[in-house]
């Protein structure tokens, strides 16, 4: 009993005596918890329709020990609808975004920009189970003015996507993370986003801009749900299409080049589907790990330019891994290139669109060539699904030998 209460104790200790639940149902209280919210507090959002026309900006931050949490009362319930660029910007460290359901409402696709945007001294931001639909990039993550790195972030369990093909000029990538170092993009579903202006080059996420350890697991990401359409999607890249020089790290000078983009990242366990070009882009991605992805109908993964490096292994995948433009990486052992998209269909219920419960027995995967072909790598203890992966390893995301799990929400 002793123990119990000591251990009581060290947790009122521990806690923040100003923490708070504050209860919210109209903007007005929103924006008011907001401004008003101290570390520890955890503002509620009743299940209502809140409007905005005008960002709501975080300028106050939690800690490590006693974040600011800003979510639904129920998953979804809370509808923020956002006619201006921006629904949510935090400036400070340590805040949660959580359950929410927020979607651009703009007449021109040009003005929603991001349902969030997290910039400069927000280290360890989190954005966990939203659904977040119709803007240019869901989520932008970046450096400000005085060049100060919002690192550490975790982005988990949210849905992203598109009603529509986004008609604007400017970029189109739903998880757009610049600068920061240190962030994972874990079990996310990203599908159907497409830039119909311009060059109609689009990114399901991307990680550039002079970052360091980034890492992106068990996302589904679904190009297009549509099976013909213009342009070009590119399923999950470090370095994306490259980054301003004068933004980026470490010299932020104009005149010496982006490179590398990102370094020691690593990309493993994501499933990527249906995508025009290639489902992983690597430009001037130092040292990455491409582990145990499943690519169905994509162009492959690409490492590009003279810093791209690396390893591949376990991928499954219909085409080639390629090294571009001076490029390199060593084979790990790779299923890819050796089995065609028409023979992976059959092995899974609708492939094309992300839904990779099995279509097969046993004996399909094994005269494939997938089950206990990896060997063993402690890089990649889980699956997919998350479940624990035993030695010998399946190729690709799903370690198909333990049977079906959902890998669609």
């Amino acid at each position: 009993m002793r123990s119990v209460l000591i251990a009581l104790c060290a947790l009122l200790a521990a806690a923040p005596a100003s923490a708070r639940t504050v209860k919210v149902k109209d903007v007005p209280g929103l924006a008011a918890a907001i401004k008003a919210a101290q570390p520890g507090d955890e503002i509620v959002l009743a299940d209502a329709t809140y409007v905005l026309a005008d960002k709501l900006v975080a300028h106050t931050g939690g800690t490590r020990e006693a974040p600011i949490t800003l979510r639904a009362e129920h998953r979804w319930k809370a509808a923020v609808r956002s006619s201006g660029q921006i629904a949510f910007e935090v400036r400070a460290p340590y805040w949660t975004i959580e359950d929410l359901d927020i979607r651009g409402i703009c007449a021109d696709d040009g003005q929603c920009e991001h349902a969030v945007h997290v910039v400069g001294a927000a280290d360890g931001f989190r954005l966990i189970g939203n659904r977040l639909v119709d803007f240019n990039a869901q989520l932008k993550v970046n450096a400000d003015e005085a060049r100060v790195i919002p690192a550490n972030g975790l982005v988990e369990g949210n849905e992203l996507f598109d009603t529509h093909p986004r008609k604007t000029d400017g970029p189109v990538t739903p998880l757009d993370v610049d600068n920061g170092s240190g962030w994972v993009v874990r079990a996310n579903q990203i599908s159907d986003f497409r830039k119909a202006l311009g060059a109609q080059i689009s990114y399901g996420a991307f990680v550039k801009g002079g970052a360091v350890g980034a890492l992106f697991e068990r996302n589904l990401v679904v190009c297009s749900r549509h099976r013909y359409e213009p342009g070009t999607r590119i399923g999950l890249s470090f370095g994306g299409g490259g980054m301003d020089p004068a933004l980026c790290v470490p010299h932020w000078d104009a005149n010496t080049p982006c490179d590398p983009e990102v370094t020691n990242g690593v990309i493993r366990n994501n499933i990527i589907a249906n995508c025009s070009d290639v489902g992983i882009y690597l430009n001037h991605a130092s040292g990455t790990q491409v582990l145990f992805n499943t690519l169905l109908h994509t162009a492959g993964i690409d490492f590009r330019f003279a810093s791209s490096s690396g390893e591949a292994r376990g991928n499954l995948a219909s085409t080639y891994i390629h090294d571009r433009d001076d490029a390199t990486h060593t084979d790990g052992g790779n299923l890819s290139g050796d089995i065609s998209d028409d023979a992976l269909d059959a092995l899974y219920k609708d492939a094309r669109f992300g839904d990779l419960r099995l279509a097969t027995d046993a004996a399909g995967l094994a005269k494939a060539g997938i089950t206990g072909k990896g060997g063993d790598d402690p890089r990649v203890p889980d699956d997919f699904c998350g479940r624990k992966r035993t030695p010998p390893l399946d190729m690709g995301a799903l370690q198909s030998s333990l049977g079906d799990c959902p890998t669609l929400k």
